[in-house]
């Protein structure tokens, strides 16, 4: 595997097996950076090491629990908006500013932002999204909710050597019965905790564990059984997409017939390229149904990945639209008060003046 050169950081053969095996497989031990230091070869300081200067060249974003939104009882949604183009970056900043955005970007399309949106179980998602279509200054809002989802989870090949048309190793999304209904107060914390980026540390649970008056054990335990029960999709590294040398995000939409969207919608989601792949409405302005998110390296690569996917399902109405600018792109943050505050200050305020 040879050294790639990203902007002006070069990842060397190790480098990039870390890099792709954090974010789908960290080791959820006491000791993780020793567990990652005996599959590549090297010393838990080593890779400590390799992992902070990783953070500090911006190219690991955090790693920490991916929970399932849903189960975790949150409304969620993909958010379209039409910004005047002389104020989109104003937009943006009032869009950021909701706890509940966890991703927003531009795209080369007359909906030029979008974004997604996750409130708590006792707010309504949809009073949310029209204080900051006002808010925002959009021409027009269109809320483009999950229908059905096929796949979620980003796998980056740092190499570049995997073929735009492999096939994905991470499983489809699957359905199970746990719900947030039932956490008690103990897994809540342990929620709280384990969605904050992991400390560098040769322990790095133990600093949780003390926070919640509980052992390494228990945190690690929790977090696996968190996995087990559906309500988190795993453990793992997200990174900046663009300094990791993935400069094309592109979102593929297609349209399908309606009887066989399910069929398409799972050979969408087999492929590697694609991280993330959902079922939402249709309109009559905007027929495609099938969303695909596509990240690779040039514009060519993501061009090369559509093109496997026509070839391989005869789809022929598609649009590819290019991300221009990213906004904001974390985490959704849960169980946490600044939601309360964004409503008092944004919704219930609002009410109030008759607005």
């Amino acid at each position: 595997m040879p050294a790639r050169t990203v902007g002006r950081v070069t990842l060397d053969e190790v480098d990039q097996q870390l890099l792709n095996v954090i974010q789908t497989e960290f080791p959820l031990t006491p000791r993780p950076f020793a567990a990652l230091g005996e599959r590549l070869g090297e010393s838990e300081a080593a890779v400590m090491a390799r992992y902070r200067r990783l953070k500090e060249d911006r190219i690991i974003r955090q790693v920490s629990a991916i929970f399932d939104t849903r189960k975790l009882g949150y409304r969620s949604s993909l958010v379209a908006s039409a910004v005047d183009e002389a104020r989109v970056d104003e937009a943006a900043a009032v869009i950021n500013a909701h706890p509940g955005v966890s991703h927003n970007y531009r795209r080369d399309h007359r909906f030029n932002l979008w974004w997604t949106i996750a409130v708590p179980p006792s707010m309504d998602l949809q009073t949310h999204v029209n204080a900051l279509h006002r808010l925002s200054g959009a021409t027009s809002t269109r809320v483009l909710p999950t229908l059905k989802l096929y796949k979620i989870g980003v796998d980056l090949d740092v190499s570049d050597q995997r073929a735009m048309d492999a096939q994905s190793v991470l499983p489809a999304y699957r359905e199970t019965a746990r719900t947030a209904d039932d956490l008690t107060d103990e897994e809540i914390g342990f929620v709280r905790e384990l969605q904050e980026d992991l400390p560098i540390e040769p322990r790095p649970f133990a600093s949780m564990a003390e926070r919640l008056g509980t052992s390494e054990d228990a945190v690690v335990k929790a977090a696996e059984s968190f996995i087990a029960e559906g309500l988190m999709r795993r453990f793992a590294a997200v990174l900046h997409h663009r300094r990791a040398g993935f400069g094309a995000n592109a979102m593929s939409v297609w349209a399908v017939p309606e009887e066989r969207t399910d069929e398409y919608g799972y050979q969408l989601a087999g492929y590697a390229a694609v991280s993330h792949c959902y079922r939402r409405p249709t309109y009559p302005d905007w027929p495609y149904a099938l969303f695909g998110m596509i990240h690779a390296t040039s514009k060519a690569k993501v061009e090369e990945a559509v093109e496997s996917i026509r070839r391989r399902t005869g789809l022929e109405d598609y649009r590819l639209l290019y991300s221009t600018k990213e906004y904001k792109k974390v985490r959704v943050r849960y169980f946490d008060p600044a939601y309360e505050r964004w409503e008092a200050a944004h919704v219930t305020a609002a009410d109030g003046q008759g607005r």
